[in-house]
């Protein structure tokens, strides 16, 4: 009988090795196996492309609060206008340029010849965010000089995000000068606020709206070809489908208050301090299901490592190794979950007083498979063994607002996009992602459900320290692959198919 037993026992063991396998050898693939043919794109010039950039940094349009540019305070703005009309001849003789009304969002027309297409919409921002004061001498290139060293082109805004606005002009001055005229109808939405609330953009896509307007396409910001990955150490292309949410809450302690020499075991302060840790150790489930996690993993699979490749395959086995390997890495854990960070705290107004009232604030970024009111149901159900707590969605700040929807993979306008990363990235993989952040592209749902946030450059990790960073900074090449790329983009879906 023991014999039996055993036999059994290894059997079991040689099925459930043979079943991990067969999942680890035949798991990977691209989230699309399409790709279309692109067309030629007018070639463009790297270093002029990139000296452009460099003048359109030298315009410090500087956004730090909401309501930003203030009256009187427009110019940099405007003077940028008056640039792209001027640099930009070409394009702006083939298409109309108006001003969201009440903003400075620029939004241009290109029509096309064909009324029965839905137009492309591609949208950029003008606003920079501004740079920490006592930090100018630390930049390789002064910060709004638009200095070119050894190749790159530094300063603020260089890749967030005037690279991609003056490579879409370049495109589309390119385009016109060679002589296209497109069938499909093109729009350039230029944000002038990103950086603080975007809502030049929610204007211009309520504008957008109101003409009864519904984009094939649109496309922001968000993710490019990383070299290498930090996933898999080589070079793969990210094209953004969607972006998390926000939403910011209260949690307010409450107990008695008094002098500080005679204080209670179970304080404002320490039942605040209970329900930060409480947060911090239960963190929001992580669901690797579905896309976009579903996908980038299954994508990367061919260039990782066979242990990690076993793990991603078969996660019905190795899913709590995964979910604490990944919850171990910043950026890995705001990947899967939705994130918890406090980061405000108020007390007492004195050190020997005693609150009544201890405040903390707690930024979430919402994740596409939670909503705003699965935070707040988490965070009381976390919360309601500790007494005198309260939960609030804070006032004032910046607005919450749920995560976008996920975009297709399985349509022209992905494949179009996966097909310009391949390239620019030598045959790199591509995969759909998450955006951690939020941009302009977010309002764009309103009128599309095929909304990505991607640009043909190709950037390493040193490159990407520059977000909102020191040294801010843009190959000169890039901005070729940028240029040409959004005419490729431009190019291939000027049909009807």
């Amino acid at each position: 009988m023991l014999k039996k037993i055993l036999l059994g026992l290894v059997a079991l063991v040689v099925i459930l090795l043979a079943v991990i396998l067969f999942r680890t050898f035949t798991y990977g693939g691209a989230a699309t196996g399409e790709r279309v043919e692109l067309p030629a794109a007018p070639e463009v010039s790297a270093d002029r492309a990139a000296n452009h950039l460099a003048e359109a940094i030298r315009f410090r349009t500087i956004t730090v609060a909401t309501g930003d540019p203030r009256p009187g305070q427009e110019g940099p703005w405007l003077d940028l206008h008056n640039w792209l009309e001027t640099t930009y001849p070409a394009a702006h003789s083939a298409m109309n340029r108006e001003l969201v009304p009440g903003t400075l969002t620029l939004l241009y027309t290109w029509q096309g010849s064909d009324a029965s297409l839905d137009p492309l919409l591609l949208m950029a921002h003008q606003d920079v965010v501004p740079v920490n004061i006592g930090t100018e001498d630390d930049w390789t290139g002064a910060p709004f000089a638009g200095d070119i060293v050894d190749g790159y082109v530094y300063g603020r805004g260089a890749l967030d995000d005037k690279g991609s606005l003056v490579a879409l002009m370049e495109a589309a001055d390119a385009l016109a000068a060679s002589g296209f005229q497109p069938k499909r109808t093109v729009y350039f939405m230029f944000g002038h606020d990103e950086e603080i609330s975007g809502s030049g953009a929610e204007a211009g896509i309520a504008l957008l709206k109101s003409r009864n307007i519904s984009p094939v396409m649109a496309l922001d910001e968000g993710f490019a070809i990383i070299d290498p990955s930090p996933l898999t150490g080589k070079p793969m292309a990210y094209i953004g489908v969607s972006e998390k949410g926000y939403v910011t809450l209260t949690l307010t302690a409450l107990a008695e208050g008094g002098h500080s020499s005679t204080p209670p075991r179970d304080s404002a302060a320490v039942r605040l301090s209970r329900a930060i840790v409480a947060l911090d150790e239960n963190q929001m489930p992580a669901d690797f299901s579905k896309p976009p996690v579903s996908d980038l993993f299954r994508v990367s699979a061919p260039d990782l490592p066979f242990v990690q490749k076993m793990a991603f395959a078969n996660l019905w086995l190795f899913r709590g190794q995964v979910d604490s390997a990944m919850a171990d890495i910043p950026a890995g854990n705001a990947m899967v979950r939705t994130t918890t960070a406090p980061t405000m705290l108020v007390g007492s107004a004195k050190e020997n007083v005693l609150a009544q009232r201890a405040m903390a604030t707690v930024n979430f970024r919402v994740h596409p498979n939670n909503t705003v009111e699965d935070v707040v149901n988490h965070v009381k159900a976390v919360t309601s063994g500790i007494k005198g707590i309260e939960v609030a969605v804070a006032e004032g700040g910046i607005s919450g607002s749920e995560a976008s929807p996920v975009s297709p993979t399985d349509n022209k306008a992905y494949a179009v996009l996966a097909s310009v990363a391949e390239a620019a990235g030598g045959g790199a993989p591509v995969a759909p992602g998450l955006v951690l952040g939020a941009t302009d592209a977010r309002y764009a749902s309103a009128i599309t459900d095929s909304v990505y946030r991607f640009a043909p450059s190709v950037l390493s990790p040193t490159d990407l320290t520059g977000f909102h960073g020191t040294n801010e900074r843009l190959a000169v090449e890039n901005m070729k692959r940028l240029s040409e790329g959004y005419a490729q983009i431009i190019l291939a879906m000027d049909d009807g198919d």
